[in-house]
């Protein structure tokens, strides 16, 4: 049997048509032009004992980038595993939010709250070389695997194990603080895919009181480390856009607190300037 017939049939059943042959290459560093070629060549057991298996792993809803164990975010590549969770491209939108409404001349202090791969933090660091980035996290598991990816991506973000702001209250203050923290509800199981229900952490997706537990805390925490003129930048659920500004309205009276959407005009990230 030739590896097109086998690939072919093996991928039928996938929800992502492509999945199994972006794993293969990436496993066994093939360009796209070396699995075209392969395409036409009869496969042996072994080979077919792979991709089968692979196709096994992929039919179970193992994500493609746990298996391959990486992904990109923001044109770098991020080591992952079920650590962390992965990042993804809304996230993206919230970094080049703060890029474009920050000057990229002046050197800030940026905290990434909940920081999970570092995906935030190093992507910041690898735009702003004179930004002074800061990133926490309460998983010692999340940390270990942001710091391996700040310096596979050779830029230097400082880590801190935390809950929220508690390491930071009163120490220093910060011009830009962000974060993707937990916020989807309990009740709101039915709507994450089962994939991410079954591989990701569920600490890094789920918080109490509808989603909302992380976001109150930050801002109750946030007044004691953020400097007079500093920002705020948050990731939200497409459903928490009134309920989260609502909330940093009320803690940050002076400042203006403003949704916006993503590029499917969901809301997507709350800003507090």
């Amino acid at each position: 049997m030739l590896w097109i017939e086998t690939v072919r049939m093996l991928s039928a059943d996938l929800e992502e048509p492509f999945a199994l042959e972006f794993v293969y290459r990436n496993l066994y560093e093939l360009t796209k032009l070396d699995w075209l070629n392969l395409q036409r060549q009869e496969i042996t057991d072994s080979e077919r004992s792979v991709l089968t298996e692979l196709a096994k792993r992929l039919k179970n809803n193992e994500p493609p980038q746990y298996i391959v164990g990486w992904t990109e975010f923001c044109d770098l590549r991020f080591k992952v595993d079920g650590r962390v969770l992965i990042p993804r491209p809304e996230t993206e939108e919230l970094v080049r939010l703060i890029l474009s409404e920050n000057d990229e001349n002046e050197c800030l202090s940026v905290l990434d709250i909940g920081t999970g791969s570092g995906a935030i933090a190093v992507a910041l660091a690898s735009k702003r070389k004179n930004w002074l980035i800061e990133a926490s996290d309460l998983s010692s598991d999340a940390l270990s695997v942001a710091t391996e990816n700040a310096d596979r991506n050779a830029v230097s973000v400082h880590f801190t194990k935390s809950d929220v702001l508690s390491a930071f209250m009163e120490r220093k203050k910060f011009d830009i603080i962000v974060s993707n923290p937990p916020y989807i509800a309990f009740s709101d199981t039915d709507e994450v895919d089962d994939s991410v229900i079954k591989y990701e952490p569920n600490s890094a997706l789920f918080a109490e009181n509808m989603g909302l537990a992380i976001y109150k805390k930050i801002a109750k925490e946030a007044p004691s480390v953020l400097t007079e003129n500093g920002r705020i930048y948050l990731e939200i659920g497409y459903k928490q856009g009134q309920a989260v500004s609502q909330l940093f309205q009320k803690q940050f009276a002076d400042k203006t607190v403003s949704v916006h959407q993503d590029i499917f005009g969901k809301d997507r990230m709350i800003s507090v300037k």
